[in-house]
């Protein structure tokens, strides 16, 4: 791209005309670019927490939903993967295994579980609402000091928010629902890593996707035919894979996965995850009509402190004004 500001050679008016009468149309800057791709993230995640609540009541299992999510985009993105192979090959273990463990079959299960156990709400609440939270310990295990300020006080509210989702669980102790919500943290930390590991890769969003979707579509593949995990693709019905296909494999596999690895790449680990403020009160709001879950106290006040709480922990310190050293 050619700096607007060096020195130019008078164009013709026909060249000159509409740049000149509109010096603002300059198209989108990247940062801009960035938080519209979370934008549309965020549908698709309320669609994912949404799906991970009705795969219970499908024909299909998790395994099944697994199949669908992770062998799609390979089929969509296949000439462009085989293009990008030794640059997927070349990723050093460590991101690796943040990306695959990260947003791969283990985050799968533990999400679709964690969803079977209790509600959309929480599936959309717990899992990117706390992932702030986790990507911050693990800066701070970086050495990167502790959070202070807004952003500590942000993360203090989500895990106030999370408290108070399920304390109304406690007693009397609901074993299923807090059993859920547990692995619904676990899911929560393990985006966490595929968040802080697609920093570390030198990977477009394609690249990313193919990293991810191989190994866990080989390693689902390689328990179902092993008898490990159990399938109902056969007689599943047809609407049901289709509807999974669209929102699992279409959706998250594959248009959240380039969205969700674009603006990590524009905005940072940190700034990217402030996407969980705006899915768990879309989840909430759409559960009521396409799942007929009314919400309850606890999802009612826990949503909105996790809200405020991803806004604040993502909020950035004004720069301070630079004081002359003769002052």
């Amino acid at each position: 791209m050619v700096a607007t500001h060096t020195t130019r050679v008078t164009p013709p008016p026909a060249a000159a005309g509409p740049r000149a009468g509109h010096p603002g149309r300059r198209g989108l800057t990247p940062q801009t670019k960035g938080v519209l791709a979370l934008l549309v993230t965020v549908s698709i995640w309320a669609a994912f927490a949404l799906s991970a609540r009705a795969l219970s009541a499908s024909s299909l299992l998790p395994a099944d939903a697994a199949l669908l999510r992770f062998g799609l985009p390979l089929v969509v993105l296949l000439p462009a993967l085989w293009r990008r192979r030794r640059a997927v090959a070349a990723v050093r273990p460590g991101p690796a295994a943040k990306i695959v463990c990260g947003a791969g079959v283990p985050f799968f299960l533990a999400a679709m579980h964690g969803g079977s156990l209790t509600s959309a709400a929480f599936v959309g609440s717990i899992v990117p609402g706390m992932v702030p939270l986790f990507v911050s310990l693990i800066m701070v295990r970086r050495g990167h000091g502790l959070p202070r300020g807004t952003q500590a006080a942000g993360l203090a509210l989500i895990a106030a928010g999370v408290v108070a989702l399920v304390w109304r669980y406690v007693v009397p102790v609901d074993t299923d629902v807090l059993a859920g919500s547990g692995t619904l943290l676990v899911a929560s930390g393990l985006w966490a890593l595929y968040t802080v590991g697609l920093r570390e890769v030198e990977l477009d969003p394609v690249g990313s996707i193919g990293l991810l979707c191989l190994p866990s579509f080989t390693a689902v593949g390689l328990l179902v035919l092993t008898g490990v995990l159990p399938s109902g693709m056969a007689h599943a019905a047809g609407s049901d894979i289709l509807l999974f296909l669209v929102v699992q494999g279409l959706g998250v596999g594959l248009c959240a996965g380039l969205l969700y690895a674009y603006a990590i790449r524009r905005l940072g680990a940190e700034r990217s995850s402030v996407v969980g403020s705006l899915s768990p009160v879309a989840v909430v709001l759409l559960a009521v009509p396409l799942l007929g879950e009314s919400p309850t106290v606890a999802v009612l006040v826990g949503v909105p402190l996790i809200t405020a709480g991803v806004v604040l922990a993502n909020r950035r310190p004004r720069p301070r004004p630079e004081v002359p050293a003769h002052a």
